[in-house]
């Protein structure tokens, strides 16, 4: 990776640039040639626009004003055939998030008394879809007690005629009034004709489900679409919902481990194994369970191949005594419940099961989108938001380069460290390469700092439209005793000797840059 990008000589001195080099005379070796020869160009805005747009940075930041559109879906569908129409399940669901729904652009972003929601409306559709009313879902969204808005397509399918062995969702926003928000896609959903009778093979893991990754239950009574229920959580505990399903966490747990506390284990989940159920919204667990495949309504206990998607399973709690059935979950209704199932008296390694005890396991995807309208006086969509996948550093001391791995990204987008730009290149629509702001932008005292200064990366677009990520970047210095000192050297008796002794000590190998997420 090229690291030599250091700024335009011919600029005046300005904080927002990467690392200050000790010696000034040293920028000069980049030359205007050198400068065409990146593969990209880096670019910054202008001094005007970049002081409008850092006081509306700072207000976003503070006071984390963003928008989350947020989608949730199943890792597969099943094809439907013929007249028959076999809708997603469990459906696609879309949550709306952030107290930016709530603010009224233009009057300082302040809190209206008669907002209770955003003003949006919603359409779901599959990527192919020709956006008429028959192949796309009008979404009701409704507030939820956690002040989420809620909104799920509940008819999606996708027919025989449809030949595709992946597609993605496509939700399809609209405020009031008329003007369009965006078009956010779903990840991939890969397409299966009908749950695998075989016994799996890890040859094949695309239907295999890992320890770590995130699962939907359901239960169907009589295979009936009306009476199908999803193992959820609220206020707290575990319920059968039959309008709102949960992603849970799939960990293979450790019989000697406490609740919540999950050792690294890798690999497919199988048949017979101890996991654990973790609720990825509100934390919640349920104690460590065996896993069991379900034929015929029967516990199979001797089966230990791995699982596959929309397999029927049943959870049953360790520490039965030996000779019974054993006890599963079980739903009532809307509430969870244990159920104690009896031996199969013709089969040994079988437990005799009710339909309530039975259910079905799918792998579940979720992607999430934030924004702020906040700064942007603009008319245009919020689509493509780009998507901070990984961070890259590269160099440090006099000139640091940080390279964002993701995906969206296009030449309109500045990288901003904390409310200080940066000098940015665009590489390629999953690619950006910043330049690391002087740490002396963050701080005026910066030549005195002893403690590590950690800033939020973010993304700006040229018409103000901001981006924050999950991403943050970290200055930490680290101080050592000159060659043939010991304890900590004495200090210089000329008060410009010594800032000058600091900042090198800051601008060379010793100033550390770290990356957290």
């Amino acid at each position: 990776m090229d690291t030599a990008g250091a700024a335009d000589p011919s600029m005046p001195p300005n904080p927002l640039t990467h690392l200050s080099l000790p010696d000034r005379s040293e920028m000069q070796l980049q030359s205007e040639a050198d400068r065409r020869s990146l593969p990209g160009t880096w670019t910054r805005s202008s001094p005007e626009h970049t002081t409008i747009l850092r006081g509306g940075v700072r207000r976003c930041l503070q006071q984390q004003c963003e928008q989350t559109v947020r989608i949730v879906h199943a890792k597969v569908a099943q094809k439907s055939y013929g007249n028959e129409k076999r809708f997603f399940c469990p459906p696609p669901c879309v949550y709306l998030s952030g107290p930016g729904w709530r603010v009224k652009p233009g009057q300082d972003q302040a809190h209206q008394a008669g907002e209770t929601g955003p003003t949006v409306c919603g359409y779901m559709g599959l990527d192919s879809a020709s956006g008429s009313a028959a192949e796309t879902q009008k979404l009701n969204f409704e507030q939820q007690p956690d002040s989420r808005e809620f909104g799920c397509a509940k008819t999606l399918y996708i027919s025989d005629a449809d030949k595709r062995k992946h597609f993605r969702l496509v939700l399809r926003l609209v405020l009031r009034g008329g003007r369009e928000l965006g078009t956010f896609h779903s990840r991939l959903i890969k397409v299966i004709s009908k749950p695998s009778q075989k016994k799996q093979s890890l040859k094949n893991t695309d239907l295999c489900i890992s320890s770590g990754s995130k699962v939907s239950l359901f239960n169907r009574l009589r295979s009936q679409t009306v009476s199908t229920r999803y193992l959820s959580v609220e206020d707290g505990a575990f319920v059968a919902s039959a309008r709102q399903w949960a992603a849970f966490t799939l960990h293979l747990a450790d019989g000697h481990s406490s609740q919540g506390d999950f050792p690294p284990r890798e690999g497919y989940v199988r048949y017979g194994s101890l996991v654990q159920l973790v609720c990825t919204l509100t934390g919640i667990t349920l104690p460590p369970m065996i896993i069991r495949k379900v034929a015929k309504q029967c516990a199979l206990l001797d089966v230990d191949e791995p699982i596959s998607q929309l397999h029927k399973c049943a959870l049953q709690f360790p520490g039965s005594p030996p000779g019974g059935g054993g006890t599963y979950l079980c739903l009532a209704t809307e509430k969870v419940v244990q159920f104690q199932a009896s031996p199969c008296p013709k089969e040994a390694n079988r437990a005799l099961l009710n339909d309530s005890s039975c259910w079905t396991i799918i792998g579940t995807e979720s992607v999430e989108f934030s924004f702020s309208t906040s700064l942007a006086c603009t008319l245009e969509p919020v689509t493509p938001v780009p998507l901070i996948s990984t961070l890259e550093l590269s160099g440090g001391g006099d000139v640091a380069t940080l390279e964002l791995h993701g995906e969206n990204f296009h030449a309109g987008l500045k990288v901003w460290f904390g409310d200080v730009e940066a000098e940015t290149m665009y590489r390629s629509p999953r690619s950006l390469v910043c330049v690391v702001p002087d740490v002396a932008a963050f701080c005026s005292d910066w030549r005195w700092l002893r403690a590590p200064i950690t800033v939020p990366v973010s993304l700006v677009r040229s018409d103000g439209l901001f981006y924050p990520s999950a991403f943050s970047f970290t200055y930490t210095p680290e101080y050592s005793a000159r060659p043939g000192h010991t304890g900590v050297p004495e200090p210089a008796t000329d008060a410009d000797a010594l800032l000058e002794s600091i900042h090198q000590e800051f601008t060379r190998t010793n100033f550390h840059l770290f990356i957290q997420t």
